[in-house]
């Protein structure tokens, strides 16, 4: 249950913005804007990149990071996957024209057509 209120004031084209988008939604003003104030606020916090710790917490954290990785069988399982433009092999020596000769062959084509007539 949701008990500490918020509120806040705006401008009637920002009000109409935010209801036209949760309408969409199918949700109301209120979980419409509690959502995106939420996800926001999220990656703002995740997105830190700087962050303080005291010393027994910094040894733990270096610790963590100096240690070797545990194994996940899901990802070796992804990883030992070949991406599609890897496994293809292509149909001939070359398969893609240069760009050049992509522009100048209409270019070309043109030519000779505005010379015959």
């Amino acid at each position: 249950m949701r008990d500490a209120a918020i509120n806040l004031r705006a401008r009637p084209e920002q009000r109409d913005l935010i209801d036209q988008a949760a309408e969409l939604l199918g949700k109301n003003r209120s979980d419409f804007m509690l959502e995106a104030a939420c996800d926001k606020a999220q990656s703002v916090l995740l997105d830190r990149v700087f962050f303080t710790l005291d010393a027994a917490k910094f040894r733990q954290f270096v610790k963590l990071l100096d240690a070797p990785p545990s194994r996940n069988p899901g990802l070796e399982r992804l990883m030992a996957i070949k991406p599609p433009w890897v496994a293809r092999k292509p149909a001939g020596p070359s398969v893609r024209k240069p760009a050049e000769a992509l522009v100048r062959k209409p270019a070309d084509a043109l030519v000779r057509k505005l010379a015959k007539g």
